[in-house]
């Protein structure tokens, strides 16, 4: 990437004057407040076009199967932030994202890729799914390394989310490529890392909004989007009845020292 001055100043996205707001093209006061639903306005918003029906029933699926997720760290993290400074939603929600990364939420992007390379794989070498799935998890194997996409330390006989989601893709007409490449993947892992590993939800997503016709570069977006809905619900919750500072009370019973003693004079008090 360039530092400094560009050769291209531009955005296709919006642009205003004295009368009148365009977003991709569209009147936003004429065309599309008050006539537009919040998904098909995403996909513009990213995309610069609106969704066909499919694609809008896909994304709609995927953000409630994750807007909420329980009192999971990114949560708590957003719900102390509020407890601590009541004015600063902002803060709090920004909290909340920032703390969506590798583990949580942000799993759907690694999930993608990853889906995306052992399909680009299959296509590229002419080997069939199962043999470029069993290819590449031979090397997750030897560097140990997880497969993204798969297992769940709470519902580890199948996520019920993926599996509905992914029923749910079937029964639309959806299913493509990706959701294949994701199943094939999902059959032989587990001979070849020895224990269970059902498809998960981070997993799901991603194959999902692929085969819908979502771009991986914005696949991010998609958990970002929806757990803000689930953040907000927390926050205001979180303002009528507090619990971050009961969080972090139980946080510390919880969290044992073992570092060393204190010291007094040079030496180290009894305990």
């Amino acid at each position: 990437m360039r530092i400094g001055k560009q050769d291209s100043a531009f955005t296709a996205i919006a642009t205003s004057d004295a009368h009148s707001i365009t977003v991709r093209g569209h009147d936003l006061c004429a065309d599309l407040i008050g006539k537009t639903d919040f998904t098909d306005y995403f996909w513009l918003l990213v995309l610069g076009e609106r969704p066909t029906d499919k694609q809008r029933a896909v994304t709609n699926a995927c953000l409630v199967a994750i807007a909420e997720h329980g009192l999971v760290p990114s949560v708590q993290a957003s719900r102390m932030t509020l407890a601590a400074a009541p004015e600063a939603w902002q803060g709090a929600m920004a909290a909340g994202l920032l703390g969506m990364g590798s583990v949580v939420a942000g799993s759907s992007e690694i999930a993608g890729r990853y889906i995306v390379e052992v399909l680009e794989d299959s296509r590229k070498s002419g080997a069939d799914l199962k043999v470029a799935a069993s290819r590449s998890l031979e090397k997750l194997k030897a560097s140990r390394s997880k497969v993204p996409g798969l297992g769940h330390p709470q519902h580890n006989t199948g996520d019920p989310r993926a599996n509905v989601l992914l029923a749910f893709a079937d029964d639309l007409g959806v299913s493509g490529d990706h959701i294949a490449c994701l199943r094939a993947i999902a059959a032989e892992a587990p001979g070849i890392m020895d224990r269970p590993l059902p498809i998960n939800v981070s997993g799901a997503i991603p194959a999902l909004m692929l085969d819908a016709g979502w771009p991986i570069e914005a696949m991010k977006g998609i958990p970002l989007l929806a757990r803000a809905a689930g953040l907000v619900a927390h926050l205001y919750e979180e303002s009528q009845r507090s619990i971050g500072f009961i969080m972090s009370h139980k946080a510390d019973l919880a969290i044992g020292y073992d570092g060393p003693a204190a010291t007094q004079g040079g030496e180290k008090k009894s305990a």
